[in-house]
């Protein structure tokens, strides 16, 4: 069984989606540290009709909290960010040939007041698996009682997970610990997303946006380019 992890990312890139179809179990790490700089894990880019891509950012609270797991992290709320999110969308994707078919889920999600940011990235991520048609399981570490940093935060999750193969993202190798893996009979692999060219809107092509992006543009032909990127 393949296991493969990651931070759970706010409306990631489709290269997020293309890792998770290559394994089994997708881990959404929510129990290690919430990053101190700029992250994924709170914002990502769309294409404006500007033909420049514009960052969509989750406002949290930090500031008093000290070190938080990516779990803990609630939204601040003193700024209407979900009226402007989805404002955002419409404005850059009204006219894509498949914005009509999600409009609703955008309607729904950014109408609910989300405390956890947890809780609105897990629903995204859990929305647009489906729409893609991934079969992945999606689990929570904080749910799977494994401990540790690093390495063997990993090698814990695949072990109690009970999988045999770890699949990483390319950039792991410059600190996995391979030979942890070896030693407990799990074999390490990782993968390399190139990213293709679709049919977008406004003007030349912007590779590496959220997968919203890729979802309201080409629709269930998402899936088929996802899965037709190559692994190394």
């Amino acid at each position: 069984m393949i296991v493969a992890c990651h931070q759970p990312n706010y409306i990631p890139w489709p290269g997020y989606f293309a890792k998770a179809s290559r394994c089994d179990i997708f881990v959404l790490l929510d129990s290690v540290q919430f990053p101190r700089g700029a992250s994924f894990v709170n914002r990502n880019r769309i294409k404006a009709p500007s033909g420049k891509s514009l960052w969509l950012t989750v406002p949290v609270k930090k500031k008093g909290r000290g070190l938080q797991s990516i779990g803990e992290i609630l939204i601040n709320n003193e700024t209407n960010w979900r009226r402007k999110h989805e404002l955002s969308l419409i404005h850059a994707y009204s006219r894509a040939p498949y914005f009509r078919d999600h409009f609703q889920f955008l309607v729904e999600t950014y109408g609910k007041d989300w405390v956890r940011l947890l809780d609105l990235n897990t629903t995204i991520l859990e929305y647009t698996a489906k729409a893609i048609g991934l079969q992945t399981q999606f689990k929570l570490s904080s749910e799977l009682g494994a401990e540790g940093k690093g390495t063997d935060l990993l090698v814990q999750i695949c072990k109690n997970l009970g999988g045999d193969t770890y699949l990483s993202g390319s950039a792991g190798r410059k600190y996995l610990n391979e030979q942890k893996f070896r030693d407990c009979g799990i074999s390490l692999s990782y993968f390399q997303y190139y990213p293709t060219a679709y049919p977008q809107l406004w003007g030349d092509f912007i590779a590496n946006l959220s997968v919203l992006d890729l979802l309201f543009n080409c629709g269930e032909r998402a899936l088929r380019a996802l899965l037709g990127q190559r692994a190394k």
